[in-house]
């Protein structure tokens, strides 16, 4: 108990603060308190004169730690990038390397029940990490390890590379192994799989989804999932169905220049109505209005490449601010204050920080987008 308390104390050190998220009621309501010492989420729950406290582990604590010999090893930011970038650059790679197994490759989305998995996308998300960062034997190990996966038989692996139950196979996971494999400099591709009928990286029902067709060898995207507007939707036909930030690996990494237009469309709408904290996988999201660290790394990733460096700038702005005291993206934060409301630390939002990080500052400094300067400062 008395560790608890000193961890809250903690936590109000540091601003993360307790917030009232209103359930729709003057007497029902959630209070979040984030627990640092113990990365653990304090839930307070209103229920009329009812009042349930429970505490939720969100990782294991002191999963992260401190390689300077092994970091030394790291491909530097460019010198223009700020302090605050290059912490989290050093730390993400400190991240991927906690939860990745140095012998078979099997890099798992976060220490904690639920999430000890290996997801074919995350994984390879952190090879091309560790390849753009300079650690070509540990992309390596990675993207051999995926591409001795049966992709059909689950959407989820144990780390011996045994399918997870409970989860059939995604649309998108063939494409994001072929991707690690070309980032870690190996011949061999997985086959082509289905994406059609499948969950997308959302996982819900099955069905046909932008990033399903994108991370797949899929041509007629612009004619299935172009609006109206200029704007790429979510579902096949289906304008109402909203942006999706999965529009964004149409750039980045699965480049199809002739949407690009499209997609800076969709990404520019998605960034202009962020929040203090990033934004959520797509405007059709149904599970609240918290903002994901992942679609926000990596709708900043794509945004840098085509140009488009004050948007993707203030997105990782966005994303800076839910870095808890240890350094660590958490899945998830509140939306009102930033609070951590998920697993912590993300396997995937540490990559595509890596990845966004890289595009903003690559090492030579002649690799540097053209045009104007920006404020790269985080306010």
């Amino acid at each position: 108990m008395a560790g608890m308390r000193a961890a809250a104390g903690l936590a109000a050190f540091f601003a993360v603060g307790a917030a009232l998220v209103s359930g729709g009621s003057a007497t029902d309501s959630v209070r979040y308190r984030y627990l640092p010492a113990g990365n653990e989420l304090r839930v307070v729950e209103l229920y009329g004169d009812a009042r349930v406290v429970s505490v939720r582990s969100l990782g294991t604590p002191g999963l992260v730690r401190s390689q300077p010999r092994w970091l030394a090893r790291a491909r530097s930011l460019g010198r223009e990038a700020p302090a605050w970038a290059r912490r989290l650059y050093r730390r993400s790679l400190l991240v991927l390397r906690a939860l990745t197994d140095r012998r078979s490759g099997a890099a798992v989305a976060g220490a904690r029940d639920g999430w000890d998995y290996v997801w074919p996308r995350d994984a390879s998300a952190v090879a091309m990490a560790f390849a753009v960062a300079g650690y070509r034997s540990e992309a390596r190990r990675i993207a051999r390890f995926l591409l001795g996966l049966d992709l059909m038989a689950a959407a989820r692996f144990h780390g011996d590379g045994t399918p997870v139950e409970g989860r059939a196979a995604q649309g998108d996971a063939a494409g994001w192994v072929a991707a690690a494999a070309r980032a870690a400099g190996l011949r061999a591709r997985p086959a082509p799989l289905p994406w059609r009928d499948r969950a997308d990286y959302q996982e819900g029902d099955a069905g046909e989804y932008l990033a399903n067709a994108v991370a797949s060898t899929a041509q007629e995207i612009r004619e299935l999932f172009g609006t109206p507007g200029g704007t790429l939707a979510r579902k096949a036909g289906d304008a109402d169905s909203g942006v999706d930030s999965a529009a964004a690996w149409a750039v980045r990494p699965f480049a199809r220049p002739y949407l690009f237009p499209l997609v800076r469309r969709s990404l520019l709408r998605l960034a202009f109505g962020s929040t203090r904290y990033g934004i959520a996988p797509s405007e059709s999201w149904g599970g609240g209005d918290d903002p994901w660290t992942a679609p926000t790394a990596w709708t900043a990733w794509s945004l840098a490449a085509l140009g488009e460096r004050g948007a993707a700038l203030r997105l990782m702005a966005e994303l800076h601010r839910t870095v808890t005291p240890a350094g660590l993206l958490p899945e998830r934060v509140d939306v009102h204050t930033g609070t951590p409301t998920s697993t912590t630390p993300l396997a995937w939002s540490h990559a595509f920080a890596i990845l966004a990080l890289r595009q903003l500052w690559p090492t030579a400094a002649s690799n540097l987008p053209p045009g104007r300067r920006f404020d790269d400062r985080v306010r």
